[in-house]
């Protein structure tokens, strides 16, 4: 893959929608279960995993066979059965997908319309995957970036949550690398018939955000 696309990309400037979730950590936090940097970590290190299991086989399956994108984008939306999650995953794709038609008209503008014309949900993960293939981007590339946006994104969300700094956001992030090689590592090869969700915790705070009194965040 072209590194400066690449690099576009990875950028949190590119308006993709993921300024707006927080993943489940805002009910945590509201609901007392991630008090500090410590707490954090541990959420952090457990998404990253649910991550991996769930959304990254169909990461990895989209990239490697874009015709497959309607099916896979439905069954997706059917691994999907919370509300939040579900809701919060489609949100971010379609931005996400209208972020990379913008910068690569030429090369994304047809799955766009496929995904418009077809109205499928447009979920995160298989539009991430089948973008990323368009662009040229190894498996490796595809499945790396897609858990370090991820893991950004969680950081991101604490910031704003006064959870922690900025800078000791950025050590946390630094040492997230390490969990995600091993995530990678363990979900190399799943495909999307194997995809499952591995924390019951994570879905039921994301479940619960529209519960909240008060809240930034959509998820």
């Amino acid at each position: 893959m072209d590194p400066w696309t690449l690099m576009q990309i990875a950028d949190s400037a590119l308006p993709a929608g993921a300024f707006a979730h927080s993943g489940g950590l805002e009910a945590a936090v509201q609901l007392g279960r991630c008090r500090d940097a410590a707490g954090l970590r541990r959420f952090l290190e457990e998404a990253l995993w649910n991550c991996g299991a769930a959304a990254l086989p169909f990461v990895a399956a989209a990239r490697a066979a874009l015709e497959r994108i309607a099916p896979l984008d439905r069954r997706c939306d059917a691994a999907l059965p919370g509300s939040v999650a579900n809701r919060s995953s489609r949100q971010q794709g379609q931005a996400f997908l209208r972020a990379a038609a913008a910068a690569h008209g030429a090369l994304i503008g047809p799955l766009a319309l496929e995904v418009e014309g077809a109205r499928l949900p447009g979920h995160l993960a298989p539009v991430f995957g089948a973008v990323l293939g368009l662009l040229g981007a190894s498996d490796g590339e595809a499945r790396r970036l897609f858990l370090f946006q991820a893991a950004r994104g969680s950081l991101s969300a604490a910031v704003r949550l006064a959870l922690v700094g900025p800078l000791e956001a950025q050590g946390l992030l630094s040492g997230a690398g390490r969990t995600c090689e091993e995530v990678l590592a363990a979900t190399a090869g799943r495909t999307p018939e194997e995809a499952a969700a591995t924390s019951p915790l994570l879905d039921l705070w994301q479940s619960h955000q529209d519960r909240l009194y008060s809240r930034l965040f959509r998820s």
